[in-house]
């Protein structure tokens, strides 16, 4: 149980990480920026990242929808770009990047598998390995360290600490993909691509060069969306041409309680979604090179958040797949439940107001979730 500390309302749906009533934030957000800045800013210090992306006097970086502008001897709010003299110095570059891999076994825990060739052999021969699921393949799984975002309920947090990453070259992850045939995905997710996206590029450029004809290797982006147009384009056409898919995850719809969620708006992420259903979704409509998905935040993101998203979607095309997911509690938001039974009902019934694809993910979470 915790206390809005505007309204004084006490709830088991309301995080202490965040110390306001989802009600709060929609209604009152002039007074609801201070303290939401402030508890992201507590969050943040621990691992000596900025409390806000900077926009002082300095180098700016244009690489995601933040924009920071960066003092001498400071970094972005990712922590991947720093101002060292008057001149950038990254973490991440075309050819190397802090991260780490790995084999994942198909059929993973993807987002997209429901639909995806991975999963369902759809798009076969030319973008699935077989007719059916791809038992016995791998995804090799890319995971950034750094990120755009601020998420208090993230579930890959450790990708914050960055000084304990390993750095890795594009032609290390093009030299295992070569030597494993098996393998016929490659996922970047972290964290979030975003601040990497050059690399993630290169990369993929390189390995769609190397492979033999007759090779499946699909390129998929896990991804808040808040990337450089640019290279979002790029990357929407790797996944297009390889079979691949971007995923979306729309935290939230109204702009305040993304703020309270993530640390910042996210109104770069549904100009990217239009910009690449616009440039690339119309071509292969049987096998969607978009999906997206919405973590069912316990007492925050609900049957509104769920409804205006799942609206946005379908102005677009009613066949988009869109998955939510179930919560549990991680971070800073540890103190809230798995998302309740009644929470996931209504929010499903929101999305298929208007979609046809609706899945729920980590439906297994369901089996201890409150009523």
């Amino acid at each position: 149980m915790a206390k809005c500390l505007l309204c004084g309302k006490i709830s088991n749906a309301i995080s202490s990480s965040i110390g306001l009533c989802i009600e709060c934030i929609r209604a009152k957000p002039d007074d609801v920026i201070l303290t939401i800045m402030q508890k992201h800013a507590d969050a943040r210090i621990m691992y000596n990242l900025p409390p806000k992306p900077p926009k002082g006097t300095g180098l700016r970086c244009t690489i995601c929808a933040n924009e920071c502008v960066i003092g001498n001897g400071e970094s972005g709010f990712c922590g991947i770009r720093r101002n060292v003299g008057g001149k950038f110095v990254s973490l991440s570059t075309p050819e190397k990047a802090p991260l780490h891999y790995y084999l994942d076994p198909h059929v993973t825990n993807c987002c997209a598998a429901w639909f995806c060739p991975a999963g369902t052999g759809s798009g076969y021969p030319k973008y699935a390995c077989r007719k059916g699921p791809e038992y016995g393949y791998y995804n090799l799984a890319i995971f950034f360290y750094g990120c755009n975002f601020d998420c208090l309920f993230c579930q890959n947090w450790s990708h914050k600490e960055i000084n304990a990453s390993s750095q890795v070259t594009a032609e290390e992850l093009l030299n295992v993909t070569l030597k494993n045939e098996k393998i016929t995905c490659w996922c970047f997710f972290g964290g979030s691509p975003e601040p990497h996206l050059p690399f993630a590029i290169n990369a993929s450029r390189k390995v769609l060069e190397s492979i033999k004809d007759g090779r499946v290797v699909r390129i998929c982006f896990e991804w808040n969306g808040c990337g450089n147009e640019r290279l979002v384009k790029g990357c929407g056409e790797l996944a297009f041409i390889s079979g691949g898919n971007i995923k979306f995850d729309l935290k939230a719809f109204d702009p305040t309680l993304s703020l309270a969620l993530s640390g910042v708006k996210n109104d770069r992420a549904y100009e990217n979604f239009s910009t690449l259903f616009n440039e690339f979704y119309r071509e292969r409509r049987d096998l969607p090179v978009l999906t997206a998905t919405t973590p069912l935040v316990s007492g925050y993101v609900d049957e509104k958040e769920v409804e205006n998203i799942a609206k946005f979607i379908s102005e677009h095309d009613e066949n988009i797949p869109y998955s939510l997911l179930i919560f549990h509690p991680d971070y800073m938001m540890r103190d809230l439940t798995i998302t309740p039974v009644s929470q996931v009902k209504k929010c499903v019934a929101a999305a298929k107001k208007y979609l046809k694809n609706v899945n729920v993910g980590n439906v297994h979470l369901l089996s201890i979730a409150p009523p």
